[in-house]
């Protein structure tokens, strides 16, 4: 026995019988799908899959486990840790779209009214963000992406007030957390606007530097309050790989503090003209 093996198993015993995508027959003796069911939904021979869940076949091809995991319905997490239990490195799937986030996230977000708080897919788009984040990215054209909104909208030289500093920060970030999904074609039409759009981010792009900042001061410069200083904290969000909760605060009693409290009272204002926010931050803010 293994333990990948017996978390086949026990992923099999539950799985649906009526998830089955053709007819089944035939009196089962144990609950759940049987082997011959898991191995025609996985497209392996029920010999191999066999041999899997008894330990005999320890090192299953990421195509197989793959085909598993879609067999057997299994979420994230139990896919991460199949994935871990065969040593293979996961890669999750990136959707053809920025996926809103669960609403609890975002009521939790909402509850932080002195904090600018936003979620960053993979690709670093803006999915969610409170009134204090909508309130302070405010001067850009548009907020679909964080890392368009530094290199390709004018906004960004003038908002970020060490913009050199800035810049490769988030390109290392793109690196870090956009590097599990190499190929995808959403991945690469961003790289393409960036790279044609942007010779700094080419060059940057270029040099392969890769690093997910998790904390960091940073200066803003506002075109309503002026200048602020921020420190940054981001925080991976467990039932999304990939995504990022990132708050900015700013410390009590400082100029930061005032100039959030006077974006605040703004964003809470009736806006006379339309902000343009990207469509999956107006999706997510009401799910």
């Amino acid at each position: 026995m293994s333990e990948l093996g017996d978390f086949l198993r026990a992923k099999r015993a539950a799985a649906s019988v009526e998830s089955l995508p053709f007819p089944s027959s035939g009196r089962r003796r144990v609950p759940g799908l049987r082997r011959d069911e898991v191995a025609m939904l996985a497209g392996v021979s029920v010999d191999y899959y066999t041999r899997l869940e008894q330990g005999r076949e320890q090192s299953p091809s990421e195509q197989v486990l793959d085909a598993l995991a879609h067999a057997l319905d299994l979420d994230a997490h139990e896919r991460r840790y199949a994935y871990g239990l065969a040593q293979i490195a996961w890669v999750p799937e990136l959707a053809e779209t920025a996926q809103p986030v669960d609403s609890t996230l975002v009521r939790l977000m909402d509850g932080w009214p002195d904090a600018a708080c936003f979620v960053l897919d993979p690709l670093l788009d803006i999915v969610a963000a409170n009134q204090l984040a909508t309130a302070l990215f405010r001067p850009f054209t548009a907020t679909r992406n964080l890392v368009e909104m530094v290199f390709l909208d004018p906004e960004g030289r003038r908002f970020y007030v060490d913009w050199e500093r800035a810049s490769a920060g988030c390109v290392a970030n793109l690196r870090a957390t956009s590097g599990l999904y190499a190929g995808t074609a959403r991945r690469q039409e961003l790289l393409e606007r960036l790279t044609s759009g942007s010779t700094e981010f080419a060059d940057l792009w270029a040099a392969h530097e890769v690093e997910q900042k998790t904390h960091d001061e940073k200066a803003l410069r506002h075109p309503d309050v002026g200048e602020l200083t921020i420190t940054f904290d981001a925080f991976e969000v467990a039932a999304m790989p990939g995504y990022q909760l990132v708050v900015y605060r700013a410390e009590p009693a400082s100029a930061g503090e005032r100039a959030f409290r006077t974006l605040a009272r703004q964003g809470s204002a009736p806006v006379t003209e339309p902000v343009p926010v990207a469509e999956s931050v107006r999706v997510a803010r009401t799910t």
